[in-house]
């Protein structure tokens, strides 16, 4: 079932993620400010531009990604996002569908547009595990430090 939230700026968000695909990352202008700033555990840029390539780069590295949104967050202009994004890897295990956990703060105008947006997921379980040789060598490091 679809997560709604019960502000309606951060619905849209919601919205747009949730069916975000490669030609409307270039609607991105009408959610985020032109100064937004965007971190995430592999970018940190500052502009609108830059967010665009950060996502139309996401449909070149992987296989239908998405969001699926699965709770929000509100107090006053600020929000977080809790998601899980599906994706199947482009080169190496192209049948099955990955999910990586995480979440976005998001810090908003007057107008509803993104000023900040901050993901929080852990790279090395989420992503860096499921890949293969480096999987198994992030699963016997995190087995060798929890001895």
């Amino acid at each position: 079932m679809p997560h709604t939230s019960p502000d309606p700026r951060v619905q849209s968000i919601v919205d747009f993620f949730e069916t975000l695909q490669p030609a409307s990352v270039q609607r991105m202008g009408e959610f985020y400010e032109n100064d937004a700033y965007f971190k995430d555990p592999f970018n940190e840029v500052r502009g609108l531009e830059d967010v665009k390539r950060i996502f139309s780069h996401m449909y070149v590295a992987l296989h239908e990604p998405h969001f699926v949104v699965t709770t929000t967050v509100t107090q006053g202009d600020q929000c977080f996002i809790v998601w899980d994004f599906k994706f199947r890897f482009k080169r190496f295990d192209t049948v099955t569908v990955q999910t990586v956990r995480g979440c976005s703060h998001l810090q908003l105008t007057s107008d509803g547009k993104i000023a900040f947006h901050r993901d929080y997921w852990d790279a090395a379980e989420e992503l860096y595990e499921k890949l293969p040789y480096v999987g198994a060598l992030m699963r016997w490091l995190k087995k060798r430090a929890n001895s």
